[in-house]
């Protein structure tokens, strides 16, 4: 048991420092703002001796002339009008200093925000297996967004309120110690009141983030995958799942708006409790006339004053509490290395030739649960090779492995007899073009979705690839031609249509190395004849390697590697393959009786 209580104290220990540490870090991207930062605080000085001095004004008009009955009107207007002035500077420099902490805060919202995106760019694949969309989602919008406060003047007010609250008190015991210690009387009350808050906001903060984190996770898979929700009257189910998940947020949601609603209703009370102790120690002495009415209305105003930045204080805290949480969940995407590719580290290569070796290559995407077992292949530049196999076989992965989304365990990858890790990654990269079967395409137009923002792509080049795509009829087709809108993943275009232009956008580089990882799979049957067509111009020297699931389209291949469980079982070209009555004459006798019994179908319809 003391074990566990041990193991638990150091724990908190450890969470306490880092919170501290991530203010810290948090608090460094104030430097570049240091001079706008030293403005607001003069700025704060002056907002703060405005409000200083004009219960001292008040307490000059009562005592010196009202209660004496002394009508001296210029002497009252002289003080009115500096009254009144006080009022007018004090909230001109209040709003000037509103407009500098807020233009600060979001040059540092907007810092950190594209950092974060930045970041989470250049983490290579196995990052995204661990963090989901709706995570990283949440850290990017929410988290940062829970700074705001913090970089938008919460630290600036925090020391104003706390300059304030030192004014107020040497403003009080200069007029009255024994008011001044029945005025701050109740401040431990409030010391106790903050301490059991602290505790109850930061775990009801926690649970909130993990909520909202799980919320937009959903969202974004639902929304995804709608279509299949529907296809499947899934949605009463997904509902209910939705239902379950915001009543948890609905929860934390309520009970962070009860916290915060009892703080300043509780602070109004003891400062209230104040007031009163103020008027029952002065009532005596004032009607036997040995104490001035200004001085009390003064230590009245001063009273509420000096509750007011302990309520600001009180809610700024949840503030904090809040920025300090998300700081973490950022932080911790900020402080992943091993995850982060290095994409400038590495050799440049201006030429790729396509020769590509595999070498005794181990590979797995968790800890020893190999998916690739001591695989070795060797491709010359300009062949045209092929990967089959049964599903989970490990035939995508090697498509990621010689792009380098992921690194291997064991063995080696070369490319050209180098090292795939000795290149620069963003060379690399550009060399080796890749098809996927799920096309995902941007929101803009045709163009911007085969240029991908590169400047160096001109639109002859443009023009160029969907000629080798057999895109040309398609795209001449629609209103808008190039300029045609894509909406989200592209979902006004068939599957084939949408291949059409992943093809267009691989081969518009003009890469060394061409990859189709199952991309006529979604393909109707005219669309791909004319796929390969088009393939004789592009694969003319150069290498390509396809993820075959039509097994016509491999015939031609000059070899055709066939894996098994992580293995490369059976290697060679379609008539030796058939010739060894294997795995791959098992498949492709398997495929011709599925299209036997599909034309059969089709014939009976």
């Amino acid at each position: 048991m003391a074990i566990k209580n041990s193991n638990s104290n150091k724990s908190e220990e450890d969470s306490i420092y880092s919170r501290k540490a991530n203010v810290g870090r948090l608090l460094a991207y104030f430097i570049p703002h240091i001079p706008g930062l030293l403005a607001a605080v003069i700025m704060t000085f002056l907002i703060n001796a405005s409000i200083l001095i004009r219960p001292r004004v008040l307490q000059r008009i009562i005592d010196d002339y009202l209660v004496p009955g002394n009508y001296d009107r210029k002497a009252i207007n002289l003080l009115g009008l500096l009254f009144f002035g006080l009022i007018v500077a004090s909230a001109v420099i209040n709003y000037l200093q509103t407009l500098l902490l807020n233009h600060i805060g979001q040059s540092i919202m907007h810092r950190l925000r594209t950092q974060l995106f930045n970041k989470i760019q250049r983490m290579s694949m196995s990052f995204f297996d661990r963090f989901s969309s709706g995570r990283l989602l949440t850290r990017v919008t929410n988290d940062v967004e829970s700074l705001n406060e913090l970089f938008s003047g919460v630290l600036i007010n925090l020391f104003r309120d706390a300059v304030m609250i030192i004014g107020l008190i040497y403003m009080m015991f200069s007029m009255s110690p024994r008011l001044a210690v029945v005025g701050i009387s109740t401040v431990p009350v409030i010391a106790l009141i903050a301490f059991f808050y602290r505790k109850a906001a930061r775990k009801n903060f926690i649970r909130m983030k993990r909520n909202i984190g799980r919320i937009n996770g959903f969202l974004a898979e639902n929304i995804t995958g709608m279509k299949i929700v529907q296809i499947f009257h899934r949605e009463k189910q997904k509902f209910d799942e939705y239902n379950e998940i915001e009543k948890e947020y609905f929860k934390s949601s309520f009970r962070e708006i009860i916290l915060n609603s009892l703080g300043r209703p509780i602070v109004e009370v003891v400062n209230n409790l104040a007031i009163s102790a103020l008027v029952w120690v002065c009532a005596g002495d004032i009607l036997a006339g040995t104490f001035e009415y200004g001085i009390l209305y003064a230590f009245i105003s001063y009273v509420r004053e000096f509750f007011q930045p302990i309520n600001e204080i009180a809610d700024k805290y949840t503030g904090l509490q809040s920025a300090a949480i998300s700081s973490e969940r950022i932080f911790e995407i900020m402080d992943i290395k091993d995850k982060e590719e290095d994409l400038l580290a590495g050799t440049p290569c201006d030429e790729i030739k396509g020769n590509i070796e595999f070498k005794n290559v181990w590979f797995a995407y968790e800890k020893e649960n190999w998916v690739l077992k001591d695989v070795s292949f060797h491709i010359r530049p300009g062949e045209f090779v092929a990967f089959v196999g049964s599903t989970g076989s490990g035939k995508s992965t090697i498509i990621s492995l010689m792009t380098r989304f992921y690194d291997i365990q064991k063995g080696e990858i070369l490319i050209d007899g180098k090292n795939i890790r000795d290149y620069r990654l963003t060379d690399l990269r550009k060399k080796i073009s890749v098809v996927l079967q799920d096309v995902f395409l941007f929101t803009g137009d045709i163009a911007s979705n085969i240029r991908l923002n590169n400047g160096d792509i001109t639109d002859e080049d443009i023009e160029r690839a969907i000629d080798i795509a057999c895109a040309r009829d398609f795209i001449d087709s629609l209103p808008n031609g190039l300029k045609e809108e894509v909406k989200e993943r592209g979902c006004t275009f068939s599957a084939g249509e949408r291949q059409l232009l992943s093809f267009a956008r691989a081969v518009v580089s003009n890469p060394s190395v061409l990859i189709l990882d199952e991309a006529t799979a979604s393909i109707d049957t005219e669309t791909e004849k004319m796929i390969q067509e088009s393939m004789k111009s592009v694969t003319e020297g150069r290498t390509s390697i396809v993820i075959a699931h039509r097994l016509s389209t491999i015939r031609q291949a000059d070899c055709i590697y066939v894996l098994s469980n992580g293995r490369i079982v059976e290697q060679g070209n379609h008539d030796k393959l058939m010739n060894e009555n294997g795995h791959y004459r098992h498949m492709v006798e398997l495929s011709l009786k599925e299209n036997r019994n599909c034309d059969m179908v089709s014939k009976a319809l």
